[in-house]
């Protein structure tokens, strides 16, 4: 066999193997590498993390970790790992994993009705990488509060509750900073002029809307009992508002868990500075996180001469008002007979 014959021979043996070792090369790359069950999971790579925190973290959905491997030290990702949420998808190759992770999922952040700051850092701490103390922490530093006109009593009114988008391992600094460019686009020259046209600040009409917003879950009753309160700020008299007297009472008892179901008169002359009974004039600060429906009465009030108004009996949810205090306390007698018979205590 002269020598031509040979060169080609080895030449065919060598294509051939290189042939087949590219197609096992393009199965372990292209085929699935998937193992759970679910057509889609999340999967949350924290900050700073490595490779082999990676590793460890896709174990449980990855069905081989050497092919990973394999296609992560080709496609460089082991020295750029990237930190966030993504989306892994069932039957993913090693190729579309390592692709996957170069795309940071956003999260659908929601939060409303939070009674205290406390609160809202603890739901956007379950949402996203920061933790709560760390949110909170952020939420009431010193410099960030006087800069923006906020204080730790108020702080809570800057937050416009609805769903926004947001990655899940952005910085809790980044993301209260992300929540005043939000209040300012809400507070904008329409909005805010009408609250001033009410003889109120955006931070005031935010806690008068929270003790609107807690007065009715009717929301077509809010403009009502906005336009009964800012009759009562108009007449400086005092609010008289019964959940500022029963925030008062938790924040006193450092307790919000409690449930309070009743207001007595006892607790109408306790001294606090959220007992709207005791003081006149707005509360320091909201007593929950008003919706956009309690923020839009009070920016839209009805036009009324109501002064009073109380829980009604024939219309549950609902409230009777009245212009004159022979009224009111004809309404107010019925339904402090109707919760007596109901046997409420507290």
């Amino acid at each position: 066999m002269n020598t031509k014959k040979i060169i080609s021979i080895v030449s065919v043996v060598l294509i051939s193997g290189l042939m087949i070792y590219g197609m096992i090369l393009l199965k372990q790359i292209f085929s699935a590498n998937t193992k759970f069950p679910e057509q889609e999971v999340y999967v949350y790579v924290p900050t700073d993390s490595k490779y082999e925190d990676v590793k460890k973290i896709l174990s449980p959905y990855v069905e081989n970790l050497e092919r990973f491997e394999l296609v992560a030290s080709k496609r460089g990702y082991i020295e750029n790992v990237i930190p966030g949420r993504f989306l892994l998808t069932k039957g993913m190759s090693s190729y579309d994993l390592v692709k996957t992770l170069r795309l940071n999922s956003p999260v659908k952040l929601a939060f409303n009705n939070q009674e205290r700051i406390e609160n809202l850092a603890g739901r956007v701490g379950s949402q996203i990488e920061a933790d709560s103390l760390v949110l909170l922490n952020t939420f009431k530093d010193s410099v960030f509060l006087q800069e923006n006109g906020f204080n730790e009593e108020n702080i809570l009114a800057m937050f416009i509750p609805n769903t926004y988008e947001i990655y899940w391992n952005t910085p809790a600094e980044k993301f209260r900073d992300k929540m005043i460019k939000e209040y300012r686009n809400f507070w904008n020259e329409e909005r805010t002029a009408k609250a001033k046209a009410q003889g109120l600040t955006p931070v005031e009409a935010t806690i008068l809307a929270s003790i609107v917003h807690k007065e009715s879950v009717k929301k077509d009753e809010r403009p009502r009992i906005a336009g009964v309160y800012l009759n009562r700020l108009k007449l400086e008299m005092p609010l008289q508002a019964d959940p500022t007297v029963i925030f008062a009472m938790k924040k006193k008892a450092n307790d919000f868990n409690q449930v309070i179901k009743r207001v007595f008169y006892n607790d109408l002359t306790m001294s606090h500075p959220y007992n709207t009974y005791m003081n006149i004039g707005l509360p320091p600060g909201p007593i929950a996180m008003p919706d956009i429906t309690a923020l839009e009465a009070v920016l839209n009030p009805e036009k009324n001469d109501f002064i009073y108004f109380c829980a009604s009996v024939d219309r549950f949810g609902y409230h009777e008002f009245a212009a004159t205090l022979p009224e009111h306390n004809v309404n107010a007698k019925k339904y402090s007979d109707w919760i007596n018979n109901q046997g409420v205590k507290r």
